[in-house]
């Protein structure tokens, strides 16, 4: 299944810009082969939001490091604009890896200590001839760090990294990753560091991006409360050791949620008013344990924590992504059989 049809944002396009196709990654250990990814399709469109939902460990990043042209895939294709990117020449290659830009989860380690920020806005402009002298380079700087929200920027300019707070040094790293006006930003549970009023001021800079810039967002998180804010007008993916387990409109993935893996997350997510959290818990896990990547559960890998298990059915084959409703789709073998009405 396929992140392909148009969204609310959307509504006029032939070739998604991104898509993986069957893409799969195998990290060869010790211990033994391990499957990150299994078989996961997705796409994304111009200025839409695709969100990547899951625990630790369910393959989000390894996901994403293979869409932003990091690690190549050991199965399946990754494509922009319709081209295999590891069939393209050089050149072509470069404008890809400068149309997609990636926004790290530690903006501390993944900013250079050592250079202020005029240094680190400017370097990508100057070394990509974006630009033509320091000074056009330096009053784009400036732009950028108004356009998130480091106002004056005279204030930040000058400064290094250590002299930013955290919320301030993720601006920064955003205003790096459009240097080069990428189509794609890339942003790899971007916000998990940062406290819950900066984080809802950080996710209003980024949708004023999307909406101002048409930047599509490739948008990691563990919290769907947070794909829910940020995502409410794109697309959600629940991913669950390495395989997409459900799909749809982020609206029905939070509303409507079909595959008990999704249901368990909207579940642990906290309701501070005691009349809405009345009766949850209708999706409580059957074990807590998440099993082993090197020792997969036969049958869906979800099976041995699944309220809804049923042996001889779950724990014998792989389900497939089947549609629920036009859009959405789940993989789950008692889902599928209640939508076809067996």
């Amino acid at each position: 299944m396929t992140a392909t049809e148009p969204s609310e944002q959307t509504t006029q396009t032939t070739t998604p810009l991104m898509t993986l196709s069957a893409v799969s990654q195998v990290f060869r250990t010790k211990r033994g082969p391990i499957k990150a990814v299994d078989d996961v399709s997705l796409s994304i469109n111009p200025g839409e939001v695709l969100c990547l939902v899951g625990e630790s460990g369910s393959g989000k990043t390894t996901a994403a490091r293979m869409a932003a042209g990091l690690t190549r895939p050991t199965g399946g294709t990754v494509a922009y604009e319709g081209r295999d990117i590891w069939s393209m020449a050089k050149p072509d290659f470069r404008r890809f890896r400068r149309s997609v830009q990636y926004v790290h989860q530690d903006p501390y380690a993944s900013l250079n200590p050592t250079k202020p920020l005029s240094k680190v806005l400017t370097a990508p402009m100057l070394k990509h001839r974006l630009v033509k002298g320091s000074k056009a380079a330096m009053a784009r700087a400036e732009d950028l760090l108004r356009e998130v929200d480091l106002t004056p920027p005279e204030n930040f300019i000058t400064k290094f990294p250590h002299q930013l707070s955290g919320g301030q040094r993720q601006r920064a790293s955003v205003a790096r990753a459009l240097t080069l006006g990428p189509k794609i930003i890339i942003a790899d549970e971007s916000t998990s560091m940062l406290d819950v009023s900066i984080r809802i001021s950080m996710l209003s800079m980024l949708g004023k991006l999307r909406d101002d810039l048409g930047v599509g967002f490739l948008f990691i998180t563990h919290d769907l409360a947070i794909a829910k804010y940020f995502g409410w007008r794109g697309k959600t993916a629940v991913m669950y050791l390495g395989r997409v387990v459900e799909f749809g409109p982020t609206p029905q993935i939070i509303n409507a949620p079909q595959h008990p893996y999704t249901r368990a997350l909207i579940d642990a997510i906290p309701e501070p008013d005691p009349d809405l959290s009345h009766g949850k818990g209708g999706s409580a896990l059957r074990s807590m344990d998440i099993p082993s990547l090197l020792a997969l559960p036969t049958g869906c890998t979800f099976n041995p924590r699944c309220p809804r298990f049923e042996e001889g059915l779950c724990d014998v084959a792989v389900p497939e992504l089947t549609d629920v409703r036009p859009g959405h789709s789940t993989a789950c073998h008692v889902v599928a059989r209640e939508t076809r009405g067996g």
